[in-house]
C-alpha cells in the first residue's frame, strides 16, 4: 500500500532482458533505506519487489504481466523515474490510498501552461476506467497522487503545481507520452459492488 506521494526520483542505470522478463536496475537513494531484497518499492506507480540491492541501486524483475499493463518496459537508461517506499502503519497518509497495481496505460493528450502551473489532458486506454474517475477525486499518475480537475469522453485532467513539476517526472510530460494510471481503490470496490449487485 502507497499513498502516491513520492519521495525521490531515481534514474534508470539498466535494463537487461532474462527470458521472458526484464532485470531493472534503478539508482536511488533515499528509497534505499529499508529496502532490502524482497522489499516492495513502487516505481512510477507499479509495485514491484525488489531482486538485487547493491551500494546504490535497487533491482527489480519485469514479468510478462507487468510488461502488458504498464510502461514500465519502455523505459532507457537514464530515464528518471517516481520512487516511493511502502506507507507504514502510523505514517502521515499525504496522497490517497494507492495500491501500485496499475489499472491500464494512459496517452498524454495535452499539456497547457496556466501561469506557474500545467493542465494535462490524459486518454484512458479503455471505456471501463470511465466509471472509477470522478471530479474532485483521486488517481494516481505514474505512481503520483493526484485530483481530477475535469472529465471528458474517455479522458481525465489534472493540475500539477510547482512542487510535483519539479519533484516528480511529471515536469517532463509531453504529448502523445505514455503513463501509468490507477484510479482510486475506493472506487474500484464501488463499481465492482454495484455491478454484482446488478447482476442478481
Amino acid at each position: 500500500m502507497f499513498t502516491g506521494i513520492v519521495e525521490e526520483m531515481g534514474t534508470v542505470v539498466a535494463l537487461a532482458r532474462a527470458g521472458t522478463t526484464l532485470r531493472l536496475g534503478v539508482q536511488a537513494g533515499v528509497t534505499l533505506e529499508g529496502s532490502d531484497v524482497g522489499a516492495s518499492v513502487a516505481v512510477n506507480g507499479a509495485c514491484l519487489t525488489v531482486v538485487e540491492r547493491r551500494e546504490d541501486e535497487v533491482v527489480f524483475e519485469l514479468g510478462p504481466e507487468t510488461l502488458a499493463r504498464t510502461t514500465l518496459g519502455r523505459l532507457q537508461p537514464g530515464d528518471p523515474v517516481n520512487l516511493e517506499r511502502p506507507l507504514r502503519f502510523g505514517g502521515a497518509l499525504g496522497g490517497h490510498l494507492v495500491l501500485g497495481h496499475v489499472d491500464g496505460v494512459g496517452t498524454v493528450e495535452e499539456v497547457t501552461r496556466v501561469e506557474s502551473t500545467t493542465r494535462v489532458r490524459i486518454g484512458l486506454p479503455r471505456r471501463e476506467l470511465e466509471p472509477l474517475l470522478i471530479p474532485q477525486g483521486s488517481v494516481a499518475v505514474d505512481g503520483v497522487s493526484l485530483t481530477v480537475a475535469g472529465l471528458g469522453d474517455m479522458s481525465f485532467e489534472v493540475m500539477l503545481i510547482p512542487y510535483t513539476l519539479g519533484a516528480t517526472t511529471l515536469g517532463r510530460l509531453r504529448p502523445g507520452q505514455a503513463t501509468n494510471v490507477e484510479a482510486d481503490v475506493i472506487g474500484k470496490y464501488l463499481v465492482r459492488s454495484l455491478a454484482l449487485r446488478g447482476a442478481t
